[in-house]
């Protein structure tokens, strides 16, 4: 479930740059949006599990709700997601949505699993150096999350999301058009909080709660649905 963090929760203030963690190499980010309740999402799904098991990339996978209607409801989608989905969408000029989608870096748009296009997607992107510095440190109780900008930023505000995903999940189907499949899902996204924005002006540090049995990632995006421009992750 989508939550906007309360300003009062966090801890978010401008970071002194001599005590700045060393930066993570920014893995490049494949979201699908799937669900289900799609015949045609397994695929896509078993995708997931090869891009979950690679270190240079970050797979998020967020289950849609519009296919519930047929009969079975997918026990991890959240409106939310849809919602995104659908931001993609207008930020691209499309006016519908999908499934199974792939976003990579928040730019390009894969219909399905195509693997090559896939992989030449992940390829330029590894090639583009990241304007934000990110680092993540897990203290004992919370993740500090550092952000510094050290190339040219897009003009306007960028938003800072913490995302928390399970790597595996089995899910035993029994209605809609997969009834009698038992399938496992990778990455399965489980929360999607925004706790900050910003400008990029100034270094940014902020600490969140330790995700305990989940994994946690960060990305900076440009707000609006916008190119990913840093990400990172804690398993």
């Amino acid at each position: 479930m989508m939550r906007i963090a309360a300003l009062t929760s966090l801890l978010c203030f401008a970071m002194p740059a001599d005590i700045l963690a060393e930066p993570v190499k920014n893995p490049v980010v494949v979201e699908l949006f799937t669900s289900q309740g799609c015949a045609s999402c397994p695929p896509a799904d078993a995708q997931m599990h090869k891009l979950a098991k690679r270190p240079d990339v970050l797979a998020l996978a967020f289950h849609v709700d519009y296919w519930d209607y047929i009969g079975w409801k997918d026990v991890f989608a959240d409106p939310a997601y849809t919602q995104r989905q659908k931001a993609y969408a207008r930020a691209m000029g499309r006016r519908m949505v999908h499934t199974p989608q792939m976003i990579v870096m928040g730019q390009d748009d894969i219909e399905g699993a195509d693997p090559l296009k896939l992989a030449d997607a992940v390829e330029r992107h590894q090639a583009l150096a990241s304007p934000v510095s990110l680092s993540l440190v897990a203290g004992p109780s919370d993740v500090t999350v550092s952000l510094q900008a050290v190339g040219a930023l897009p003009s306007g505000a960028m938003v800072v999301d913490v995302i928390r995903y399970t790597p595996l999940s089995r899910v035993e189907i029994t209605r809609g058009e997969l009834a009698g499949r038992t399938l496992d899902y990778a990455n399965v996204v489980e929360d999607w909080q925004q706790v900050a924005e910003w400008s990029g002006k100034q270094p940014l540090q902020v600490r969140v709660p330790l995700p305990g049995d989940q994994s946690l990632a960060v990305l900076v995006q440009q707000a609006g649905n916008g190119p990913i421009l840093a990400a990172g992750r804690l398993e």
